[in-house]
C-alpha cells in the first residue's frame, strides 16, 4: 500500500514537472523611452558639427529645452542662422567678382591687341596711299585709313574712359576682401557664441565693400581720373571698443600695458609719416602719367585721321607725316597705358594706402578706449600688427623705439611686405 502512494507522487509531481516546461515564459511589455523634439534650426546646427548654447536638462518624466537668448530677445540659433545666411551671400560675391575680375581683364588684352592692329593697319593703308596711288585706289586707302584712324580714336576714348585693368584690379581686391570677411564670419561661430552685434557689423562690412567696389559699370563706376587722390576706404566706419564684443584669453589689464600703448602710437605716427605718405604720392604720379596718356592716345590717332585724309592733297607731305608717324606714335602710347596696366598701378597704390588707413583707425579706436577691459586684448593687436607689417614682435618693438628716439628723421618704412 505504502509502495503504491508513493509511485502515485512521483507520477503526479512528474507530470506537473512536464507541463510546467512545456508552457512558455510570459515576455513583459517593452516600451521605448520618447526622444525629445529638438527645434529644426538646432537639428540643422548638430548636423553641421556646430554646437549651439542650447541646453537641455533631463528631470524625471519631464523633459525641458532652453535657448540662451540676447538682450533684445533674439535667440541665438536665430543669430546664427542669419550669420550663414551672410556667409553665404558673401561666397556668392567672391565668386562673382572673381568671375567679372577675369571679364575686364580679358576686355584690356583683347581691346588693346584690336586698336593697335586697326592704329597699325590705318598707318600702312595711309603710307601706300602716298607711295603714288591715284584715282579710284588712293581715295579708298585714304578712306579706308581715315575710318579706321576714326574708329581706333572712338575705341580709345572709351577705353581710356573705363581703363579695364584698374577694374580687374578693383575686382581682385574686392574678391580678396570679401574671402578675408567670409573667414572672420567662420572664425567667429567657431570661437564663441554670436551675438546680433555681429550681424550688424558683418552686414555693415558687406555694404561698405559692395559701395567700394561696384559690379556695375554705368552709374556707379569709381571716378578713374578723380582731382583729389585719396586711400581707398572698404570698411565701414569703426564703433568705438566700447560696443564691440571682446575675444576671450583675456590676461591682467588685458594684454596692456603703458609701454604697449605707447609702442602702439608710434607704430601709428611710422605708418602715416612713412607708408600711408608714401603710397598716396606713387598714387598721384602714376594718376598724373595716366592722364597723359589717356590724352595723348586719342589725341594721335585723330590727328593720323585728318591727316590721312589729306593725302594726295597740295599739303600731302605733311598730310602723310601726320597719317603715318601719328599712327605708330598712337600704338606706343597705347600699348605703354593699357600694356604697361598703368590703371593697374594707381589702384593697386591705392588701395596700399587704404591698408594702412585701416590699420591706423584701429589702433587708434583701441587706444581711445579709455576701459582697458573694453579694448581689443593688447597681445592679440600687437602680434596681428606684426603680421600685417611682416615683421617679428622683437622688430616691430625696435621700429616704435626707433621712431620714438628720431622722430620724423627716421627713414624707415613700417611695412616690410611692400
Amino acid at each position: 500500500m505504502t509502495t503504491l502512494q508513493s509511485s502515485t507522487l512521483v507520477c503526479s509531481s512528474a507530470s506537473r514537472g512536464i507541463r510546467a516546461t512545456l508552457q512558455a515564459p510570459k515576455l513583459r511589455h517593452l516600451s521605448m523611452p520618447k526622444l525629445p523634439m529638438r527645434d529644426l534650426v538646432e537639428e540643422l546646427n548638430m548636423r553641421i558639427g556646430y554646437t549651439t548654447t542650447t541646453q537641455i536638462e533631463m528631470k524625471p518624466q519631464t523633459t525641458t529645452t532652453t535657448s540662451t537668448r540676447d538682450d533684445d530677445g533674439t535667440s541665438s540659433s536665430t543669430v546664427i542662422s542669419e550669420l550663414y545666411a551672410i556667409m553665404e551671400s558673401v561666397a556668392d560675391r567672391v565668386e562673382m567678382h572673381t568671375n567679372i575680375g577675369e571679364q575686364r581683364d580679358n576686355w584690356n588684352h583683347l581691346l588693346l591687341t584690336s586698336i593697335n592692329a586697326i592704329t597699325v593697319a590705318a598707318a600702312t593703308m595711309a603710307g601706300i596711299a602716298a607711295s603714288g596711288g591715284m584715282g579710284a585706289p588712293l581715295v579708298a586707302l585714304k578712306l579706308s585709313s581715315t575710318l579706321l584712324y576714326s574708329a581706333a580714336t572712338g575705341m580709345l576714348l572709351v577705353m581710356n574712359k573705363i581703363q579695364p585693368s584698374q577694374l580687374a584690379e578693383e575686382q581682385r581686391n574686392a574678391s580678396r576682401l570679401f574671402k578675408q570677411l567670409h573667414g572672420k564670419i567662420q572664425t567667429t561661430l567657431a570661437l564663441r557664441t554670436p551675438t546680433p552685434m555681429d550681424v550688424k557689423d558683418a552686414m555693415a562690412k558687406v555694404l561698405a565693400l559692395d559701395k567700394a567696389y561696384p559690379l556695375p559699370l554705368l552709374g556707379t563706376m569709381l571716378n578713374k581720373f578723380s582731382a583729389t587722390v585719396e586711400p581707398a576706404v572698404w570698411w565701414p566706419q569703426l564703433r568705438g571698443p566700447a560696443e564691440q564684443e571682446g575675444l576671450g584669453g583675456k590676461t591682467e589689464r588685458n594684454g596692456w600695458s603703458e609701454k604697449l600703448e605707447e609702442e602702439m602710437r608710434d607704430i601709428v605716427g611710422v605708418l602715416k609719416r612713412k607708408d600711408t605718405q608714401e603710397y598716396v604720392r606713387l598714387s598721384k604720379i602714376v594718376l598724373k602719367i595716366n592722364k597723359i596718356l589717356a590724352i595723348s592716345g586719342p589725341l594721335l590717332t585723330g590727328l593720323a585721321a585728318v591727316g590721312s585724309a589729306f593725302v594726295g592733297s597740295p599739303h600731302g607731305s605733311w598730310a602723310v607725316f601726320l597719317g603715318v608717324v601719328a599712327g605708330a606714335l598712337a600704338s606706343v602710347v597705347n600699348t605703354l597705358e593699357h600694356g604697361g596696366q598703368v590703371g593697374m598701378v594707381f589702384e593697386m597704390y591705392r588701395s596700399s594706402a587704404g591698408f594702412f588707413r585701416l590699420m591706423e583707425e584701429q589702433i587708434e579706436s583701441n587706444l581711445k578706449e579709455t576701459e582697458v577691459e573694453r579694448r581689443e586684448n593688447g597681445k592679440l593687436l600687437e602680434m596681428k600688427v606684426a603680421l600685417q607689417l611682416g615683421r617679428s614682435l622683437s622688430e616691430l618693438k625696435d621700429l616704435a623705439a626707433s621712431s620714438s628716439r628720431n622722430g620724423k628723421a627716421t627713414e624707415e618704412f613700417g611695412s616690410k611686405l611692400f
